[in-house]
């Protein structure tokens, strides 16, 4: 690897992609400096699910954060696909997948996980509280970046990990407006035991119009996600409580409608289904994006949080290995796209065939989905969750 100067970089955004970046960049002997809107590392209400790519990727840079997955959060070997009565459609195994490739899945709480990458980046001093980011101007030989009370920061190269309403892309973006997904969705981490709940359960219920996602996050939690169609445009408005969601959810398995009912109102959160179209030119001269900024994408393929860790990773790498800071942005962005690009379009179009809502094409949908073979959906899946990914 090439000895480069010391560099400092600038990352907006201290949550998933963020903190990884922070900690990805400190192995690649950068110094870090990371600026948060909010006021403190507030408590998520959610959680996600960390698939095997993002672990092994860190671990290209020696960072391991398996340890801290395995004491906060779940690893699932499966994932169960029902009926919204939760009769069996189909189940696809990941632990053949997971013991070849070397590292696990987890379902984990959004809080944990980011604790876990705090513990990676071992310095929470760097993080500065209360920044919120109004852009930024290139420099020769630096980057500026503004915030909204008047402050100002400097440094050699800006990483803009300031999720999906992201000040600095839209100043590379300009005008660039959301694309609905076209259905609403409600999420909630609560307390939790059901019979049929085993230890690192995680199932999907499919329904008509409708989806309900139910996942073990470890220590006696649960995770659960519901959806609902809506008119094009519309997911943003509509307003549901926890009755209306008893109501749409009624007659579904005794596991759904006990996780709805076991949940306080004020802990279930509704979010807008949403992602942009994808943007080809992710930076400009010292200035770059990560995560959910630069390829926001729809939640279906579980992979928001493993590509923006992914992201830090080759990001790092580019840094590491080039002296020049903007021939290592536009590296990673050049390494990043077509593999991006290909999973957000990929999330788009399974999110669309789960979200089918009428009686014929659901039924094709189940059908399908029970009786292609074994080998072509653990292909595709080992196809995603390899880390370097082949071709």
């Amino acid at each position: 690897m090439t000895q480069n100067p010391p560099r400092k970089a600038l990352v907006i955004g201290a949550g998933i992609g963020g903190l990884a970046a922070a900690a990805t960049l400190r192995r690649a002997g950068v110094e870090v400096q990371v600026f948060e809107r909010a006021p403190e590392l507030r408590p998520s209400t959610t959680a996600v699910s960390l698939m095997c790519n993002a672990v092994l990727a860190l671990r290209t840079l020696d960072i391991d954060i398996a340890p801290g997955l395995d004491k906060r959060g779940e690893v699932f070997d499966e994932l169960k696909f029902l009926t919204r009565r939760g009769r069996p459609i189909r189940a696809l195994p990941f632990s053949e997948v997971s013991d070849r490739l070397g590292a696990s899945n987890y379902a984990v709480h959004r809080a944990d996980l980011q604790q876990t990458l705090l513990d990676a980046l071992g310095d929470e001093g760097v993080i500065e509280f209360g920044a919120t980011a109004a852009g930024f101007v290139n420099g020769e030989d630096g980057v500026e970046v503004t915030f909204e009370d008047g402050r100002t920061a400097s440094g050699d190269f800006l990483i803009g990990a300031d999720g999906f309403n992201s000040a600095i892309r839209r100043q590379v973006a300009d005008a660039d407006e959301p694309r609905p997904g076209n259905y609403a969705c409600w999420l909630a981490t609560v307390p939790f035991t059901h019979p049929r709940m085993s230890k690192g359960y995680a199932a999907h219920y499919w329904g008509r119009g409708q989806r309900f996602g139910l996942a073990d996050i470890g220590r006696g939690r649960a995770y659960w996600w519901a959806t609902k169609n809506v008119p094009p445009g519309a997911s943003g408005h509509l307003r549901r409580g926890k009755a209306g969601l008893e109501g749409l959810f009624a007659g579904w398995a005794d596991e759904v409608r006990e996780a709805i009912r076991t949940t306080p109102e004020e802990s279930i959160v509704r979010i807008t289904a949403q992602d942009r179209p994808f943007l080809q030119r992710w930076g400009t001269g010292r200035m770059t994006l990560l995560g959910d900024a630069a390829h926001p994408m729809l939640v279906s393929l579980g992979q928001g949080a493993a590509l923006a860790i992914e992201d830090a990773v080759v990001l790092a790498q580019h840094l590491r290995a080039t002296a020049d800071p903007v021939a290592a942005l536009r590296g990673y962005e050049d390494e990043r796209r077509p593999r991006t690009e290909g999973l957000v379009a990929a999330a788009r179009a399974l999110s669309e065939t789960e979200q089918l809502e009428g009686f014929f094409p659901a039924l094709a949908r189940d059908l399908y989905f029970r009786f292609v073979p074994l080998s072509k959906l653990t292909a595709q899946n080992e196809e995603v969750l390899t880390w370097p990914p082949r071709g």
